[in-house]
C-alpha cells in the first residue's frame, strides 16, 4: 500500500458533504404535514413541490459539467455548497408558496455540481480499479441521510416546527462549507500528498501522457453515444425510485398502512439503513475486491448494474403490502438492491467519459436523474389524488425499472472508454 491516505481524507469529505445536503432535501418530506397546513396545499402541489428542487437541478447539470471541466472542483464546490445553505434559510423564512417554490429552486441550483464534481474528483484521486469503494462512501451517505434524518429531522420538526428545522440544516450547512474551504484541494495543489501516494493514484494511467490537457468532447457528440444514452436512462430508472421513497415514503406509511407520523418517520429508517449496508458491502468493497483480483471490470460493474436493478423490481411487491412489516421488506429489498448498483453508476462515469470530458458527462448523467427526481413526486401526486392510493405509484416505477434493465443490456453493454470526439482538436471548447 502506498504511502499516505489522502484520498481517503477526501473520500470522506466529499462523503459528508453528500450527508449534509441530503438532510436539506429529506426537510420536505418530513415537512409534508405541515406545509399542507402552513400553505393550504394538495398532494398534486405537494408533488410539484417537491420536485422543484430537481428542476433547477436538472437544467443545471449539462452546464455545470462543463464549468467542472474548465474551472475544477475546488472553485465549483465552495460557491455551489454556499448557495446551498442560504437555500435553507430562504426556505425557513418563506411567508408564501411562492417563497417557498423559489427556495427549492435555489436549492437545486446550489446542489446541482455535487455528484458531478464528486465523480470528476475521485476520478482525480483515484485509480480506476480502486473507485467503487471511495464512490460507496459518497452514494453510501445518500442513503444514510434519510436513515438518520428522517427520525432526526421529523423530532426535532415536532418539538421546534418546521421553519427552525429547515435553519438548522442551513447552519449546518455552512458549517461544511468552512471544512470544504479549509480541506479540498486537487491532488496535484495539495501539499499533504505523498510522492508515493501521487505515484500509486496515476499507477494505471496511459503510459504516455500528452504535455497538455486533452480537450473536452462536445456535448452533441457525446449525447449521441448508444453507450450514453443507455448510462443515462439505466441509471434515471435508479433515480425514479429513490426519489418517490425519498420524497413518498413516510406519507405512505402514514396514509396507506395509518401509521401516525412519528413512527412513520422511524419505520421510514429501516429501507434506507439496509440501503446503506449494500451500497458499502456489496456496491463498494465487493466490486472492488473482486476487480482486485483479476476479474473482468466491465463484467463485474455491469452484472453489478443489472442484477443492481433487477433486486429493484421489489418495488413492485409494495403495491400489495398489507401490513408495515411487509412493505418495509419489499420496500427493503428493491431500494438496498438499487443501492448496491449505485456506486458502480458513479464510478463508471470517469471509465466511460473521453478524455477531459468527466464533468461534462457526469452532467449529462444527472440530468436523466433529474429528469427522474422531476417526475417521480409529480407522478406520485397525481395518483394518489386521482386513486387515494399507492398501487399504481409502484406499477409505474416497476416499469421504469424494466426499461433501464434493457437499456444496460443492449445499449450500454460494456464499461470501457468512449473513444474522443474526433470533430475536437486541442484548442477547442466543447460545443
Amino acid at each position: 500500500m502506498p504511502h499516505g491516505h489522502r484520498r481517503w481524507r477526501i473520500a470522506l469529505l466529499l462523503g459528508l458533504g453528500v450527508l449534509v445536503n441530503y438532510f436539506d432535501r429529506v426537510n420536505l418530506s418530513v415537512a409534508h404535514a405541515a406545509l399542507i397546513t402552513t400553505f393550504g396545499i394538495s398532494n398534486v402541489v405537494f408533488g410539484y413541490l417537491s420536485g422543484a428542487y430537481n428542476w433547477t437541478y436538472a437544467a443545471c447539470q449539462l452546464p455545470v459539467g462543463v464549468l467542472l471541466d474548465r474551472f475544477g472542483v475546488k472553485r465549483v464546490g465552495r460557491i455551489s455548497i454556499f448557495l446551498w445553505g442560504l437555500a435553507s434559510f430562504a426556505a425557513a423564512i418563506s411567508t408564501s408558496l411562492t417563497g417557498f417554490f423559489g427556495a427549492r429552486l435555489l436549492l437545486g441550483i446550489g446542489e446541482a455540481p455535487t455528484f458531478p464534481a464528486n465523480a470528476k474528483a475521485v476520478g482525480l484521486w483515484f485509480p480506476p480499479s480502486r473507485r467503487s469503494f471511495s464512490t460507496a462512501i459518497s452514494d453510501a451517505a445518500a442513503k444514510f441521510a434519510p436513515a438518520v434524518g428522517m427520525p432526526l429531522i421529523g423530532m426535532l420538526m415536532i418539538r421546534i416546527g418546521w421553519r427552525l428545522s429547515f435553519a438548522a440544516t442551513g447552519v449546518v450547512s455552512l458549517l461544511y462549507l468552512v471544512v470544504f474551504y479549509l480541506v479540498y484541494r486537487d491532488p496535484d495543489d495539495d501539499p499533504a500528498v505523498t510522492p508515493e501516494e501521487l505515484a500509486y493514484i496515476r499507477s494505471e494511467a496511459p503510459a504516455q501522457v500528452p504535455s497538455s490537457a486533452p480537450a473536452p468532447s462536445r456535448l452533441s457528440y457525446l449525447l449521441r453515444q448508444p453507450k450514453v444514452i443507455g448510462y443515462a436512462i439505466g441509471f434515471g430508472s435508479y433515480n425514479y425510485v429513490f426519489y418517490l421513497l425519498l420524497t413518498w415514503l413516510p406519507s405512505y406509511l402514514a396514509d396507506a398502512l395509518h401509521i401516525d407520523l412519528l413512527h412513520s418517520f422511524l419505520y421510514s429508517s429501516f429501507p434506507w439503513l439496509f440501503a446503506t449496508v449494500t451500497d458499502l458491502l456489496i456496491g463498494g468493497l465487493l466490486v472492488d475486491a473482486l476487480i482486485h483480483r483479476g476479474w473482468n471490470q466491465s463484467h463485474v460493474r455491469l452484472t453489478t448494474l443489472v442484477l443492481g436493478t433487477t433486486f429493484g423490481l421489489g418495488i413492485f411487491g409494495a403495491a400489495h403490502a398489507h401490513t408495515p412489516a411487509q412493505a418495509i421488506f419489499w420496500i427493503s429489498l428493491s431500494i438496498g438492491g438499487l443501492a448496491a448498483a449505485a456506486p458502480v453508476g458513479w464510478s463508471i462515469t470517469s471509465i466511460l467519459a473521453p478524455p477531459g470530458s468527466t464533468g461534462t458527462l457526469g452532467g449529462i448523467l444527472n440530468f436523466s436523474n433529474q429528469l427522474s427526481g422531476v417526475t417521480a413526486p409529480l407522478i406520485t401526486g397525481y395518483i394518489v389524488a386521482i386513486t387515494h392510493a399507492y398501487t399504481g405509484v409502484f406499477y409505474v416505477a416497476a416499469g421504469y425499472l424494466l426499461v433501464g434493465i434493457a437499456s444496460y443490456l443492449f445499449l450500454l453493454r460494456s464499461i470501457e472508454t468512449i473513444p474522443s470526439d474526433p470533430g475536437v482538436t486541442s484548442s477547442e471548447l466543447p460545443a
